[in-house]
């Protein structure tokens, strides 16, 4: 039985981005149902009494959606009594180590080669719209799961906002809430106390200068357009939301009816 959520958000200290996705609204007038599908950033640093709040919520299964080299650097998920953790990594450790390494420890001029010139937002448009094309698996396992006994359920990348907020928006898609909302709810990411705390390696007077903080900024925004291409990765590769959520995600019309009575009021 679903756990009512309170109202407010919690102040979770260990764990950044937690938002309950209940309440968006579809384009035929329901609404997700509260309570029933949550958003977040990694769980290794919960706390006792994050841990404690997780819990309450009555998940039946968390999606981690780090890879290898994620969970090596931030560690691994506190583990929650009778929740099932499926690990579904979205991208390779091997693609773009070099490039995080460099983000974590590199000098001015090497992020400014990196970074500078637009090519930051121009690495995030061309990261999220592979996930769309590549990891149709990982996202038709999810919809599948979902529609099956996978609810309540918990998405979480590293920061909560581009891998979960790429699955999240597939789901929200699937459930016919409008894109609009589905921008809105990513766009959540933004605010201060859900950001993810950049690691930089050095003093913070150079590691952390307005100049690198602004170098970094496209790396950990959300920005509208980001989830902008991958919907027109979608639409240029699929034709339609329909099809790629049947052709591409194998999901039916009929197991589409079944996740919006699990997920909609």
């Amino acid at each position: 039985m679903t756990q009512q959520v309170p109202s407010t958000e919690p102040e979770l200290a260990g764990v950044r981005n937690f938002r309950d996705v209940g309440g968006l609204p579809t384009a035929d007038g329901r609404r997700v149902r509260h309570g029933v599908l949550f958003r977040s950033g990694h769980l290794a640093h919960a706390t006792e009494s994050d841990a404690a709040f997780l819990a309450s919520l009555g998940l039946h299964t968390i999606f981690d959606f780090r890879n290898a080299a994620d969970q090596k650097l931030e560690g691994p998920d506190v583990a929650l009594p009778g929740v099932r953790n499926v690990n579904l990594p979205l991208s390779d450790p091997a693609d773009g180590a070099e490039f995080w390494t460099m983000v974590r420890d590199g000098d001015l001029d090497q992020l400014r080669g990196i970074l500078a010139d637009g090519k930051g937002a121009a690495r995030m448009v061309a990261s999220y719209r592979k996930i769309v094309k590549e990891r149709t698996a990982e996202h038709s396992r999810v919809l599948r799961a979902l529609t099956e006994d996978s609810v309540p359920a918990l998405m979480h990348c590293a920061a909560g906002k581009d891998r979960a907020g790429i699955s999240i928006a597939v789901t929200l898609l699937a459930l016919g809430v409008e894109r609009d909302a589905i921008v809105a709810d990513y766009l959540e990411s933004n605010a201060k106390h859900r950001r993810y705390k950049v690691r930089r390696s050095g003093s913070a007077e150079s590691a952390y200068t307005p100049e690198v903080m602004e170098l970094l900024s496209p790396l950990f925004d959300a920005r509208a357009e980001y989830l902008q291409a991958a919907f027109e990765s979608i639409e240029e590769t699929w034709g339609a939301v329909d099809t790629y959520l049947e052709r591409g995600l194998g999901l039916t019309p009929g197991g589409r009816d079944r996740l919006r009575e699990r997920l909609l009021d």
